[in-house]
């Protein structure tokens, strides 16, 4: 994991001085617990959970609330303040500040969509087959969460259809038993800073 944010920290920033990192996936796949740690490795960076941004009435179509509250602030260097969703009181709370640190983290589901891509310095895709990434949120979640995971499958399906993440991400993450293999993604090549995330070197276990 170490290997992996020392390549993150040489990236040219993306966003004013942040170098914006997207976790993207299926839900269920993993995503948050790999952010966490990939944010211990890089000294405590911030994490944006998108859970926080999206909402039951807006699951996602939060682009506008995402750019406003936290890309734009990023973009002038000053930190962000979003406020939270409570998915149990179905409200937003109060403002929560996102400094505009060297690394900052965004995780969840759409984390690579299209009107976040030019913001990015690089997206990851946690690689988890969809039905496997459900089953994995649905035994998590569990009875209580059953009727909004009957809504949540068809909405991603739709998502990820009409605005796919997984062809430009730059690297993609499996998690084995123990650790996690990182290969290079679809976008390997192409798109800002990829010469500086894709340097000839072999797949990286952590």
């Amino acid at each position: 994991m170490r290997q992996l944010a020392s390549r993150l920290r040489r990236l040219s920033p993306s966003c004013g001085p942040v170098r914006l990192i997207g976790v993207d996936g299926h839900a269920g796949s993993g995503k948050s617990t790999f952010a966490g740690r990939l944010a211990q490795a890089l000294d405590g960076a911030p994490v944006l959970h998108l859970d926080d941004i999206a909402s039951h009435d807006e699951l996602f179509s939060w682009t506008g609330r995402l750019l406003s509250q936290v890309i734009e602030p990023f973009g002038r260097g000053d930190s962000a303040h979003y406020t939270p969703y409570d998915w149990r009181a179905h409200r937003f709370g109060a403002p929560r500040t996102l400094p505009a640190a060297p690394v900052v983290l965004v995780e969840g589901v759409g984390a690579g969509r299209r009107a976040l891509r030019p913001f990015l310095a690089c997206l990851l895709w946690m690689e988890v087959p969809p039905e496997e990434s459900w089953t994995r949120g649905r035994a998590r979640d569990g009875a209580e969460q059953r009727a909004f995971w009957d809504g949540w499958v068809p909405a991603e399906v739709r998502h990820f259809a009409e605005d796919p993440s997984r062809p430009h991400a730059a690297l993609l993450v499996r998690q084995l038993e123990q650790r996690y293999e990182v290969l290079p993604g679809p976008a390997k090549g192409s798109g800002p800073n990829r010469d500086v995330t894709h340097r000839e070197e072999p797949p990286a276990m952590w």
